[in-house]
């Protein structure tokens, strides 16, 4: 069984909000979060390189970028309420043609997802709150350190 926390408990622990989950395989590859109380973008640098998969590089998020990807996210969560409340159709919004909003944004987003030259690599650690996604962000933090 994971434990959980609650917010307080995180934050006093030093852990940071992720705010958006772009990408999820064996746990959370691509998104959005704070680090150091700002907007970053993280990618999993050890699922695509054979590293540890703890390893994330990331990068400052522009103040339109976060407001676009919590607008995308802000679609996503309430397509997934309804989804679990058996009234949203089975096609997410990420698949394409599905909600024309949601296409724009991805396409106002790809250069900002796009992992630049000198990116950070941070290790990240994952605690899960147990709240699941919402419009805030997600049901797991992380805590950041250095990769050696």
């Amino acid at each position: 069984m994971v434990e959980t926390w609650d917010d307080v408990r995180l934050i006093a622990d030093g852990f940071e909000r992720v705010y958006v989950e772009l990408e999820w395989y064996d746990g959370p590859r691509v998104g959005l979060a704070a680090i150091d109380g700002k907007p970053h973008y993280f990618d999993g640098y050890g699922q695509y390189f054979g590293d540890e998969a703890d390893v994330f590089r990331v990068w400052p998020a522009s103040p339109a970028a976060v407001e676009r990807e919590r607008e995308q996210w802000a679609l996503y969560v309430s397509w997934n309420e309804r989804h679990g409340e058996g009234t949203a159709q089975p096609d997410y919004p990420g698949q394409s043609g599905i909600d024309a909003r949601y296409d724009e944004l991805d396409a106002l987003l790809a250069p900002h997802r796009q992992v630049p030259d000198g990116a950070a690599r941070l290790v990240g650690e994952l605690r899960h709150c147990g709240t699941g996604h919402h419009v805030e962000g997600t049901g797991y933090w992380f805590r950041w350190r250095p990769s050696t």
